[in-house]
């Protein structure tokens, strides 16, 4: 995290909050009583959105801290929860989302820490099974170097037996979790891709290796970990690499150890085409075979799909049979032809996830 400015909510300049992310960053910032006039800082840059990585503005989270995953239709979403801790994320990857969901896409960072609390307490004595994540409109793990935020959210989360914690990252900045009481309630999570998307797709985000070996870490220290293969890219040579990182991934980690993982292939919405061709000229990302999804979303044609995911799922089933892996936002029909079910036979994704959380994090209801 190199932040070059940062600016604080008049509202929020005395929280303690404020003065510890102060002190981690070195940096004294400047209080303001409109948002406007960060807004206007990196809606002026060149590029908005490299600028929007580099400035952090502390403020309240007006709305509420838990949400509901908002999906999208026609497709089977998995029942995940939301905790909104902040936005965007200093990293750049060329298919990010929130490089068009966000206007102007801006670090911000949520201080208002006791409502946060509140509503999770309040969460955990509600009936049923919570998977929350704090990895939908941020990375989770970038606010470790100027925050104490898994240092309150992981003891927290330990207290409890109805929810759990996903931490997903493409980081390796861990070091904060090793001796914080888990209780195997937190689940240290990673996308994983192939060098070659890495490399060429993910800027500033680190190794295939290293996301592994910080895995293997996470996992020595007791926590339960997952995996997302999303989004997964196709391009020539690319079955081959994918079977390779499935390897690598069987060979650092216990597959007992993963509560899930999830497969997704690259989608996206028509506004992101020309960021991506602008401000990552070199890649060939959105020149795939794409139509339009039942979301308005551009996806791979579904043939392309099926095979690859034939293929990936019998590449994890030869290393790890049990393993529990589900699809992001598929239909029936792709889980019918690979699977050979819907998750409609078992509950639906939701019941099938909240059940492997019950068996790998000693959760119950």
């Amino acid at each position: 995290m190199k932040i070059s400015d940062l600016f604080i909510d008049e509202q929020v300049k005395n929280s303690p909050v404020v003065a510890d992310v102060q002190s981690r960053l070195g940096i004294t910032g400047r209080v303001i009583s409109d948002p406007g006039q960060v807004f206007q800082v990196v809606s002026q840059a060149i590029d908005p959105i490299q600028k929007g990585k580099e400035i952090l503005y502390l403020t309240r989270n007006k709305g509420a801290f838990i949400r509901e995953c908002p999906g999208t239709r026609s497709y089977i979403c998995c029942g995940y929860k939301i905790l909104h801790i902040g936005t965007f994320c200093t990293m750049d990857c060329s298919y990010c989302i929130l490089q068009a969901y966000f206007h102007p896409p801006l670090l911000q960072f949520f201080v208002n820490h006791e409502d946060m609390v509140r509503e999770l307490t309040q969460e955990f004595s509600k009936p049923g099974i919570s998977r929350i994540g704090t990895g939908e409109f941020t990375d989770s793990m970038i606010w470790e170097y100027g925050t104490n935020l898994s240092a309150l959210l992981v003891p927290l989360f330990a207290t409890q037996t109805r929810a759990v914690l996903e931490l997903k990252t493409k980081t390796t900045d861990i070091q904060r979790l090793k001796h914080l009481s888990h209780n195997r309630k937190t689940i240290c999570a990673w996308s994983l891709n192939t060098e070659r998307v890495i490399r060429e797709q993910e800027r500033h985000t680190t190794s295939l290796n290293a996301r592994l070996r910080a895995a293997t870490t996470c996992e020595s220290w007791g926590y339960p970990l997952a995996f997302h293969f999303d989004p997964v890219v196709l391009y020539d040579g690319c079955e081959e690499e994918y079977r390779q990182v499935i390897q690598k991934l069987f060979t650092q980690v216990s597959a007992d150890n993963i509560v899930w993982i999830s497969i997704g292939t690259f989608r996206f919405i028509p506004e992101l085409k020309s960021i991506i061709q602008n401000r990552f000229c070199d890649s060939t990302l959105v020149y795939g075979e794409f139509i339009t999804g039942l979301d308005g979303k551009m996806r791979y044609f579904k043939p392309l799909r099926l095979n690859f995911y034939q293929k990936l799922i019998s590449w994890i089933r030869e290393l790890a049979p049990d393993v529990r892996v589900y699809f992001c936002m598929e239909d029936d029909e792709i889980w019918e032809k690979v699977m050979g079910f819907t998750p409609e036979k078992f509950g639906g994704l939701s019941r099938m996830l909240d059940l492997s959380a019950e068996e790998h994090c000693g959760l119950f209801e």
